[in-house]
C-alpha cells in the first residue's frame, strides 16, 4: 500500500501522518509498515536542535496508526468521517534505540485480541532489524458525536 491508499483509512495528514507505506498485510493478523525519517520533520527543530532524535511518543503514535490500518482494512472500513479509530491505551512501552534522520522505521504490528469494539496489538518498531521501541496498544473504533 502506498500513501494514497493509507490515507483512505486514516484521517491523519501532514505533519501527523506517520506511516509512508505498508509492505505486508494479513487480514485480522498483522501488518508491516514503514516510515522514512528525514531531517525535514517539523519536530526535529526542537527535539533536539543539536542531536535530532524522533520523539518516542511519535514512534508509538506511528505504531497505533499502523494498527488502525490493520483493523480498518480488515473490516473493509475506509475513513468515512463518521467514526474515528482511537488509540486508548498503552502497556509496556520501551525505547531501546534512538531513531534519527536517515533511518527507516519498520513497524511490525500483530493483532492479539478483539473484544467489544476494542482491539489489542503487540507492536515493534525496528531500524535496520534492531528493536528501537516496543509496546502493547489498545485501540477502539468509536462513532463521532
Amino acid at each position: 500500500m502506498g500513501i494514497e491508499e493509507i490515507k483512505k483509512y486514516l484521517p491523519h495528514r501532514y505533519p501527523f501522518l506517520l506511516i509512508d507505506r505498508v509492505i505486508d498485510f494479513e487480514k485480522d493478523k498483522r501488518i508491516v509498515a514503514q516510515k522514512n525519517v528525514t531531517i525535514n520533520e517539523p519536530f526535529f527543530q526542537g527535539h533536539f536542535p543539536h542531536y535530532a532524535v524522533m520523539p518516542g511518543v511519535l514512534i508509538v503514535e506511528a505504531m497505533a496508526q499502523a494498527a488502525a490500518v490493520l483493523s480498518l482494512r480488515s473490516l473493509g472500513q475506509e475513513n468515512d468521517g463518521k467514526s474515528v479509530y482511537y488509540f486508548v491505551g498503552i502497556d509496556g512501552a520501551r525505547f531501546k534505540k534512538p531513531v534519527v534522520p536517515g533511518d527507516t522505521i519498520t513497524f511490525e504490528v500483530e493483532q492479539i485480541a478483539v473484544k467489544r469494539g476494542m482491539a489489542k496489538f503487540r507492536a515493534v518498531a525496528k531500524v535496520d532489524g534492531v528493536i528501537a521501541s516496543e509496546a502493547e496498544l489498545l485501540c477502539a473504533l468509536r462513532p463521532l458525536e
